[in-house]
């Protein structure tokens, strides 16, 4: 589990096809912080560390995963949002995240406004997919407050640290992320789904 608050940016260092896997290296100022065996989540996708070397560290996604998120267009050199699993006990400052990505969408504007910015994004209907004005939604691993929620699109407000500490400095118009609805509001949806 995780919370959506990004604790650092990493780099992909080198990235490895293996059959349908893809072995991807992260320097990180995490890394000397890992274990091998501890999940991570990377732009919100909850990965195991496989393997730990000086400051970098391994993580294998499965041929699942690279079909149903965007890890599978990294470029090696790309900044990639982190986030180790949360301590029980501790302060939960975004909301609950698993690290399970529901679906992609498309980044379809951006603008700023007086010192933030705001992004609008557009994914492909599903009946669990939705959104709530002034609910949670994870993008890329971030937890976010949607601000404006029509059918298959949503908007987020961005601070100026969120757009510094994370990668929404690098997103534009076509940018592809990975969505995470909120787990609770896709309990509800599956109940209502199911008593009808």
């Amino acid at each position: 589990m995780f919370t959506g608050i990004i604790e650092t940016l990493g780099t992909v260092t080198h990235l490895k096809k293996d059959g349908g896997n893809l072995h991807l290296s992260i320097s990180s100022s995490l890394s000397s912080e890992l274990k091998v065996d501890q999940s991570v989540a990377h732009n919100g996708v909850c990965l195991t560390v496989v393997k730990i070397q000086d400051d970098q560290y391994t993580v294998t996604a499965v041929e699942e995963t690279l079909l149903k998120t965007t890890l599978n267009g990294l470029k090696e050199g790309e900044p990639i949002n982190l986030e180790r699993a949360m301590i029980l006990g501790s302060r939960l400052d975004g909301h609950i995240v698993q690290g399970h990505v529901d679906t992609t969408a498309v980044c379809s504007r951006v603008e700023e406004k007086d010192g933030s910015w705001y992004f609008t994004f557009t994914y492909d209907p599903h009946p669990q997919h939705i959104t709530i004005e002034k609910g949670s939604i994870t993008v890329d691993g971030v937890s976010l407050t949607v601000v404006n929620s029509e059918m298959n699109s949503f908007s987020v407000a961005i601070i100026p640290y969120t757009f510094e500490h994370t990668r929404f400095k690098k997103y534009s118009e076509g940018s592809r992320v990975n969505l995470e609805f909120d787990v609770i509001g896709k309990y509800v949806a599956k109940l209502v789904a199911n008593s009808q």
